[in-house]
C-alpha cells in the first residue's frame, strides 16, 4: 500500500500549518510503529508539509487510516498516487504551473536515496512523478510566463508601492525562495538591493548575479533602517524578526511605509510587528494572486489532467508487474536449477569437450524460449489484473519456485 499523509495550504493557513506539523510527524511516527514502514519520502516546501511511505502490512479500516484531525490529510493507494503526480505538475501549488515544486520533489527523492529509505516502489513512483512533472511542462502551456511565489510577492509589494523604482529592497535568505524572489526584484530597477544570509558566500553569490551588496545576517540591524521592501525566505526554525528589534531599528516616522513579507515556514517574522504600522504580509495574503493565475491557467491544467491520467494508467500497470517479479525470478531460477542437473547428467556420458559446449547451449535455448512466454503471460496477467491466474500460477510452481 501506498499512503499519503498531508497538510498544506489548501486547508489550512500558515498559522495552522505551524501548529499542525507537530501532529503530522506524530502521525507519521504512528505509522511507523504500526504499520512496519519499508519505504518513506518526505516533501516539505513553505506551503505544504507531506509523507508518502509504502508498507505491506496494513488494515483499510485501521484507526490510522481515519484521523481525526480536520488538517491533516490521509490519502492511500489510487489517490495518493494520483496527488503526487498532480503535484509535480504544479496542479496543487498554491501558484498554479510553477516550477519549484518539481525540483523539491526530486531533492526529497535525493535525500530518502541517501539515507536509505527509498525502495523500489517509492523509487518507481517518484520518477514517474518526475517524468509526468516534465512532460506536463512541455507539452502544455502551464508554466508559460510562470508566476513564482517569489514573483508573486513582487507582485504584491507592487500593489502598496506606485512603483518599485528608486526602492531600497532588503532580501533575507539566499535560499531557493530567495533567489526566486531576488531575481523578480532585479527586473524593477530598483534603487538598492541588499542580500543577507547567514552563509555569507550564498550571499555574495547572488548579490553578485543581481548587482547588489551581500550582507550578514547578524547585520541585519544596520540595513533596516532604510530598507522600504523586506521579503523574508529562509529555513530558520526560529523567529529573525521580532517587534522589540525593529521598534528599536526601524524609525517611527518611517514605519508606514515600510512592507515585510514573510515567505517562510515556519515564519521568519513576528505577527505583532504589524501592531508597529508596518504592512506585514504572509503566505496567506499571496491567495489573490493565485486565484488569478489558476482561472488564466485553467485551459492548460485541463490538458495536464488528460496527461496524468494516461501515465497513472501506465504507472498502474506497472506497479501490477512489479508484484510479480518475485514470481517470475523464482520460475526462471527454478528452470535454470533442472537445466543445471539434467546438463551435468548428460555430460557424465560424453567426454569430447566440443559436444559439451553444443549441448549447454542448447540446454539454455530450450529454457529461455520456454521462460519466454511464460514471463509474458505472467506479466500480462499482472496487467489486466488477473489475480486468480497468477494465484494459480504460484500453485502450479509452488514446489519449484
Amino acid at each position: 500500500m501506498i499512503i499519503n499523509i498531508r497538510v498544506d495550504h489548501k486547508i489550512a493557513d500558515i498559522e495552522t500549518m505551524e501548529k499542525v506539523a507537530n501532529n503530522l510527524n506524530e502521525q507519521f511516527h504512528d505509522f511507523r510503529d504500526k504499520f512496519h514502514i519499508q519505504e518513506y519520502i518526505e516533501i516539505a516546501t513553505c506551503n505544504r508539509n507531506e509523507y508518502y511511505i509504502h508498507t505491506d502490512f496494513y488494515h483499510y479500516d485501521h484507526p490510522l487510516l481515519d484521523d481525526s484531525n480536520e488538517h491533516i490529510i490521509i490519502d492511500w493507494e489510487d489517490e495518493a498516487i494520483t496527488h503526487l503526480l498532480k503535484l509535480a505538475s504544479g496542479l496543487e501549488s498554491m501558484i498554479i504551473g510553477e516550477d519549484q515544486i518539481l525540483g523539491q520533489i526530486k531533492d526529497s527523492k535525493k535525500i530518502s536515496e541517501k539515507e536509505g529509505h527509498c525502495g523500489k516502489v517509492l523509487d518507481a513512483l517518484f520518477t514517474k512523478a518526475i517524468h509526468v512533472g516534465q512532460s506536463v511542462r512541455k507539452k502544455t502551456k502551464i508554466n508559460r510566463g510562470s508566476v513564482s511565489i517569489g514573483s508573486a510577492a513582487v507582485d504584491l509589494a507592487g500593489i502598496y508601492f506606485d512603483d518599485l523604482k528608486d526602492k531600497h529592497v532588503l532580501v533575507i535568505g539566499a535560499g531557493k525562495m530567495g533567489t526566486l524572489v531576488a531575481k523578480a526584484l532585479a527586473e524593477k530597477n530598483l534603487k538598492a538591493i541588499f542580500v543577507a544570509n547567514r552563509t555569507y558566500y550564498k550571499a555574495v553569490r547572488l548579490a553578485e548575479e543581481l548587482n547588489g551588496e551581500a550582507i550578514l545576517l547578524d547585520d541585519l540591524q544596520e540595513y533596516l533602517p532604510d530598507a522600504d521592501l523586506i521579503i523574508s525566505a529562509t529555513g530558520s526554525p526560529h523567529i529573525i524578526l521580532n517587534k522589540e528589534k525593529v521598534q528599536d531599528i526601524i524609525p517611527e516616522n518611517k514605519r508606514s511605509g515600510v512592507i515585510m513579507i514573510d515567505l517562510a515556514n515556519p515564519r521568519d517574522i513576528s505577527e505583532d510587528i504589524g501592531d508597529l504600522n508596518i504592512k506585514l504580509f504572509n503566505i496567506d495574503d499571496l491567495r489573490g494572486i493565485a486565484n488569478e493565475t489558476k482561472e488564466n491557467r485553467q485551459k492548460e491544467a485541463e490538458e495536464a489532467e488528460k496527461i496524468i491520467k494516461e501515465e497513472f494508467l501506465l504507472l498502474k500497470k506497472s506497479f501490477k508487474i512489479m508484484e510479480v517479479e518475485s514470481l517470475i525470478s523464482a520460475i526462471r531460477l527454478s528452470m535454470e536449477n533442472i537445466r543445471q542437473k539434467e546438463l551435468e547428467k548428460t555430460l557424465k556420458k560424453l567426454k569430447n569437450s566440443d559436444d559439451e559446449v553444443i549441448i549447454d547451449n542448447l540446454s539454455k535455448s530450450i529454457v529461455n524460449k520456454i521462460f519466454h512466454d511464460i514471463s509474458k503471460n505472467i506479466k500480462k496477467a499482472a496487467e489486466e489484473d488477473e489475480s486468480q491466474a497468477i494465484k494459480l500460477i504460484e500453485s502450479i510452481f509452488e514446489n519449484n519456485c
